[in-house]
């Protein structure tokens, strides 16, 4: 649950907006992403309902807040294949229905806080696994601690931090409760998926599944003997992503013999191959992380990484199968020559632009050999348009196109395609050169000198000229180029 709020916060730090609805959506999309166990899992969805419930608002009221809590236990509930009580859910479910209807926020949110202790404290009494172990259930437990939270920061209290470790007792509950074998999470990214059909199959294939998400992207996490079925069945209905398979049973040996708990098996150990990519910008760099990047390397524009650079990294990572991303024209020879250089079997994806590469790594697939995933990944690249915003250092004229100093210019695909005083109408040109009405997203990514407002201002002004696309805000933190547009 910690890792699940600390990912859903670091969604709400980088997005540009400031209504209560537009940042409930950026930490119900952080918190899907980052979600890890069962009651991670279950916090997402809690939410996911929660944002919603206040999708078009600017603020939030007591009457919103119980009706956003109500809409929240629902769609926890809905996510979980088969609800048990005593859990996080019956928390979150009694919590909700105590939330009465009032002007007074800090009254209804304390009514709730109320309720959630009390729920907590029955949870032995619904689920005889946690009366045996003589503990309450923990994610209820963890619930409780984020309205209590909430609570005294709307109360202007100090939060006091207590100390908190997972002992033997609890340990033997998750034993108990779901017994050993691993415990398998990933993301499935695509178009058109069924989730209730995921959900379906997936819980037909393991224990204490969760399977929650929308059309393009759905998380799972499941118990199951063996990881094998599950991972070759979340393949077969899309790009499978940020997977983690923890095998229980060593994690309890472990801890019994006072061992440091094993790292998580990687998607680099099961696949034997590693991707390695070129990257500017720290907003850049945490979405290549999110879609498993093995290695970065910081460059691009005017700052290339050396051929040695880039040797490192190839040779840094534990496999023998290495792709690389370098995602800039200019770096791709450096990569070539790092190639040659290294004993190991290294591929490169000719990517000139970093949304080039991100939708290369959106189709690595981890249990396809070297040769079909570089196919796959280099053909992704190519299916996407990348448009980028600059100012010209100086005056030049290049082929039938005048660029006079300090004017904004326009890159498709690398190469110089406009320019403009008015950076909003370059833009907008360019994305209709580039038949955006016939394609589904744009992603903006917002370069380090550029306010967060700027780039609100003008993906409006996308989304008013396309009101059919979906336009996505992300701070890319990169330098040099004011936006970076994907059109995909």
């Amino acid at each position: 649950m910690l890792l699940t709020m600390q990912a859903a916060l670091k969604e709400v730090h980088a997005s540009p907006e400031h209504s209560a609805g537009a940042m409930l959506k950026a930490l119900a999309h952080g918190a899907l992403l980052g979600a890890r166990g069962n009651s991670g899992v279950i916090l997402s969805q809690i939410i996911r309902g929660f944002a919603r419930a206040i999708e078009k608002k600017d603020t939030i009221n007591a009457s919103d807040f119980a009706a956003a809590l109500i809409e929240g236990a629902r769609t926890a509930y809905k996510g979980v294949v088969k609800p048990v009580e005593g859990t996080i859910l019956t928390v979150v479910r009694e919590s909700a229905d105590a939330a009465a209807h009032s002007d007074d926020l800090r009254w209804v949110w304390a009514k709730t806080v109320e309720a959630a202790r009390a729920s907590v404290v029955r949870t032995p009494m619904l689920l005889p696994v946690l009366k045996d172990a003589g503990v309450v259930d923990a994610g209820g437990q963890g619930l409780l601690v984020i309205l209590e939270g909430a609570l005294k920061y709307l109360n202007g209290e100090p939060l006091e931090l207590a100390a908190a470790g997972v002992g033997a007792q609890a340990l033997e509950q998750m034993a108990r409760e779901e017994g050993w074998g691993f415990d398998i999470q990933f993301h499935i990214r695509g178009t058109n998926l069924d989730v209730d059909a995921i959900r379906e199959r997936i819980s037909s294939m393991g224990e204490s599944a969760l399977v929650v998400g929308d059309s393009s992207l759905v998380k799972v996490h499941v118990h199951a003997p063996t990881p094998g079925a599950i991972l070759d069945y979340g393949c077969s209905v899309g790009t499978i992503t940020n997977i983690i398979v923890e095998n229980m049973q060593e994690q309890y040996i472990d801890f019994m013999a006072g061992q440091t708990a094993k790292p998580p098996i990687t998607a680099e150990d099961i696949a034997g191959m590693t991707t390695v990519a070129v990257v500017a910008g720290g907003g850049m760099a945490r979405v290549f992380e999110s879609l498993g990047v093995g290695r970065i390397v910081t460059g691009g524009q005017t700052m290339n990484p050396s051929t040695q650079d880039i040797l490192q990294a190839i040779e840094s990572v534990k496999t023998d199968q290495v792709i690389v991303l370098p995602n800039n024209k200019n770096i791709i020879p450096a990569a070539e020559q790092a190639k040659a250089l290294s004993k190991k079997q290294v591929a490169i994806i000719p990517t000139k632009t970093m949304p080039q590469g991100i939708a290369a790594l959106l189709a690595f697939n981890f249990q396809s050999d070297l040769e079909t995933n570089v196919k796959a990944m280099t053909r992704a690249a190519q299916n996407i348009y990348t448009i980028e915003i600059t100012k010209a250092t100086r005056s030049v004229k290049f082929d039938s196109l005048e660029v006079k100093e300090g004017q904004f210019i326009g890159l498709i695909d690398d190469d110089l395609a406009g320019a403009n005083d008015d950076m909003t109408a370059l833009v907008l040109n360019l994305l209709e050169r580039v038949n955006t009405r016939e394609r589904e997203i744009i992603t903006l990514y917002y370069g380090a000198a550029v306010p967060a407002n700027d780039a609100e201002a003008l993906s409006q002004a996308i989304r008013e000229k396309y009101p059919n696309q979906e336009v996505e805000v992300v701070s890319g933190g990169q330098p040099h180029y004011h936006f970076i547009l994907s059109v995909e």
